[in-house]
């Protein structure tokens, strides 16, 4: 895989031309800035900039504006490449919280594994209905210790008005989820995404991260995307590089909240 030629394709297609994510969101382009606004439960962020010293400050202003008038919080997502090279700095002076970074990370399709074991008594389901949707935000609480009330509302928005653009999966043991992941497609990109892959406490270890990565990469070669990628943590890195998975670049979310008196306008 040339990296560089990826890297650019990344760019072009997923940050530079982005795409909503989900029904009701909308990308808009503010000068050299690529925003989306979310629908009531879904995501809101910077995608995409091309600043620098003379215009970083005034476009930060700018989205803290837009958002902070719909009473939103939104995330400004830093990629190691973006400039200018203090532009992390100048979030932070501007009332935003860095989050732990995220490592980008891609492998083609096809180099991936198709088939994994799972352990004895452990079956895949589909996810299809509210009932399943439960049963991810029910992993997703154990694995992350987060409350999963705003994820539950945006999957079954996915459901309800755009179910071709999301495969979700559980692992289930003896009745109960152990695993979850879900897929995220991007129509007119050569990138799915991966997103959500979480294990409850006491499964970890046994494979599972890997199976429901291989089950998803035999989704994507159905589907003909040719690459998957993932903002992997710290955790899950190890694991995905040796699936086959590379390094692209990394990205820290700069989070933004309104002040109390912006909530509500």
């Amino acid at each position: 895989m040339d990296h560089a030629e990826v890297l650019a394709l990344f760019d072009r297609q997923v940050r530079r031309g982005a795409r909503p994510d989900g029904p009701g969101a909308r990308v808009e382009r503010d000068g050299a800035v690529v925003r989306q606004v979310g629908a009531e439960h879904g995501w809101n962020g910077v995608v995409w900039s091309d600043l620098d010293e003379g215009t970083a400050d005034a476009a930060i202003a700018a989205q803290v504006r837009c958002f902070s008038a719909l009473g939103r919080e939104f995330e400004w997502k830093l990629y190691a490449r973006d400039r200018p090279g203090d532009l992390g700095a100048r979030l932070r002076a501007a009332g935003f919280t860095p989050e732990p970074e995220e490592t980008v990370m891609v492998a083609r399709v096809r180099d991936l594994p198709a088939d994994a074991s799972l352990p004895e008594g452990v079956r895949l389901l589909p996810v299809a209905d509210p009932a399943g949707v439960d049963l991810v935000v029910d992993v997703h609480e154990q694995a992350f210790g987060a409350d999963g009330d705003r994820l539950r509302r945006r999957l079954l928005d996915r459901l309800a008005h755009s179910p071709g653009t999301v495969r979700m999966v559980v692992a289930v043991a003896d009745g109960l989820p152990v695993c979850a992941a879900r897929m995220e497609l991007e129509p007119g990109t050569d990138f799915a995404g991966l997103w959500g892959g979480g294990t409850v406490p006491a499964w970890r270890g046994r494979g599972l991260y890997r199976a429901l990565v291989a089950h998803r990469a035999r989704a994507a070669a159905e589907l003909g995307y040719p690459y998957l990628r993932v903002d992997a943590s710290d955790r899950s890195r190890p694991i995905l590089e040796r699936l086959g998975f590379v390094p692209l670049d990394t990205t820290t979310p700069y989070v933004h909240r309104p002040r109390r008196e912006d909530r509500g306008r």
